[in-house]
């Protein structure tokens, strides 16, 4: 019988299980990993529900950005089961009325044209540090997971998203061992939003990553990779 830890990694939104590559690589010593597939259902709470039936009985749950949307639902529907909390560069508010706005025309372009180019060099300052624009190796990687989650993929993401639930008065009732990390440049979720649902959950921790954008499992592994494995040790 394996002695690891179950853990589960949740993608954000037009991202694979490659946002996770590195801390898949790093951590398998200490735990059981999976990644799984979220761009199937186009309700927060049907994505939770997918995941719940196939995860182990017991498990430590990780999720950036959507991921996070995702996780915080998974935590609340089903407590008993969710050992450890990490949430990534996420936020625990619903879309605003400017948010959803946003989200519906981008998916009513999407519609009429066809056209899906996913994430675009021009969309690039919103994901990452700007020390990070000309790192191909990066930046490939970013573009080709967003080529794979493909547009029907990323209409219902965002459809989920939109519609997704406000949990700041429910962080209070989280009480498995939990931490918030944020890159301190995220330039679609400040860190001070997200200092704020730290401060909701009893107990946890936030660490913010230096010169770091909207993706630090990928652009800062090893500050992310020792946080992590800290943390499963709790």
């Amino acid at each position: 019988m394996s002695n690891k830890h179950p853990l589960i990694l949740v993608p954000g939104l037009l991202c694979t299980a490659d946002l996770w590559r590195d801390q898949i690589q790093a951590l398998s010593d200490v735990a059981d990993i999976t990644v799984p597939e979220h761009h199937l259902d186009e309700d927060i709470s049907d994505i939770a529900d997918r995941i719940l039936k196939t995860a182990p009985e017991e498990f430590a749950l990780a999720g950036l950005s959507m991921g996070g949307y995702i996780s915080l639902e998974i935590v609340l529907k089903a407590p008993e089961r969710v050992t450890h909390l990490a949430l990534i560069d996420t936020r625990a508010d619903a879309d605003s009325p400017e948010d959803k706005k946003k989200r519906q025309d981008f998916i009513r372009l999407v519609e009429r044209g066809k056209t899906f180019k996913g994430v675009t060099q021009s969309l690039l300052p919103l994901l990452i540090h700007p020390s990070r624009f000309q790192d191909e190796a990066l930046t490939s990687r970013i573009y080709k997971m967003s080529e794979d989650i493909g547009h029907e993929g990323f209409i219902r993401q965002e459809i989920a998203i939109m519609n997704r639930k406000d949990r700041n008065a429910e962080l209070a009732s989280i009480d498995c061992p939990s931490i918030v990390i944020s890159g301190n440049e995220d330039a679609l979720i400040s860190p001070d939003i997200q200092k704020s649902m730290a401060d909701g959950i009893p107990d946890a921790e936030f660490h913010l990553i230096p010169e770091c954008g909207h993706l630090p499992t990928m652009e800062r592994p090893f500050e992310i990779n020792s946080l992590l494995r800290e943390w499963l040790s709790w």
